[in-house]
């Protein structure tokens, strides 16, 4: 039980990666609290974990959300340990046909859900305490049509090397999890349909050094190791989590 009694916020919380490292959080003993942008299907999550978890429904994009949260750790928990900013969009355009909206909507989410979100839970941290945020190796591999999400990961993976210094006092960590293409809802988000999706995984499949698309487990597992006490003395790195795809 490497979370025993931690007390771990989990933004994006209710499907994907975010499900899946709260499934793992909590069966490493941790209390998570879950924060997701449709009520529904953040109190279904909620649900399905048990008495160890509870649901927040908000958007990131809006302070109030991260005003909220904290008020729930504070009142329910007193504090926190870890904090996964996690909750993220992606719309894959050309540059010639990104809006103004279409722009502003990723790194409203992307960029300033996980800065504001972080200054909000900082206060409430523990000393010790974790923080991971989930960027992509598109912000370092360039990838078709996706300038403006990569834009919005480039800018949480400098946000996290500059809080892993501030926090360095308190001995709060600062890492950040890039994940590869990866089996979760938001490749049907992405327009993919579901009859098209077999071949499609297949063909993404054919890119990766290890044959396959990661899966939501995959990232829970590392989240574990970086939220943990076995990575007490790792700050500041980025952890790609993608089946060697970021070396082809």
């Amino acid at each position: 039980m490497k979370l025993i009694d931690k007390v771990a916020v989990i933004t994006g919380a209710n499907s994907g990666i975010g499900l899946a490292t709260a499934r793992a959080f909590v069966a490493e003993g941790a209390k998570v609290l879950l924060v997701g942008r449709r009520a529904d299907a953040v109190a279904a999550a909620a649900d399905e974990l048990g008495p160890q978890a509870v649901a927040v429904a908000g958007d990131v994009a809006e302070l109030a959300t991260h005003d909220r949260v904290a008020a729930v750790v504070r009142d329910r928990f007193g504090e926190a340990d870890i904090y996964l900013a996690n909750a993220g969009v992606n719309q894959i355009q050309a540059t010639l046909d990104v809006s103004p909206s279409d722009y502003d909507a990723q790194f409203m989410t992307n960029a300033r859900g996980t800065f504001f979100g972080v200054q909000r839970i900082i206060p409430l941290l523990r000393n010790g305490g974790a923080i991971l945020v989930t960027s992509s190796i598109a912000a370092r591999k360039v990838l078709q049509d996706h300038a403006v999400y990569a834009g919005s990961k480039a800018a949480i993976e400098a946000f996290a090397r500059n809080w892993a210094l501030e926090l360095k006092d308190r001995r709060i960590r600062v890492n950040v999890l890039s994940p590869g293409p990866t089996n979760t809802p938001i490749i049907a988000k992405l327009g993919v349909a579901s009859e098209d999706l077999p071949a499609f995984e297949a063909e993404v499949a054919k890119s990766m050094p290890f044959g396959r698309l990661g899966e939501a487990e995959d990232l829970a597992r590392a989240a574990v190791f970086l939220a943990s006490a076995d990575s007490t003395f790792v700050t500041g790195i980025n952890l790609a989590v993608d089946g060697g795809i970021s070396l082809a």
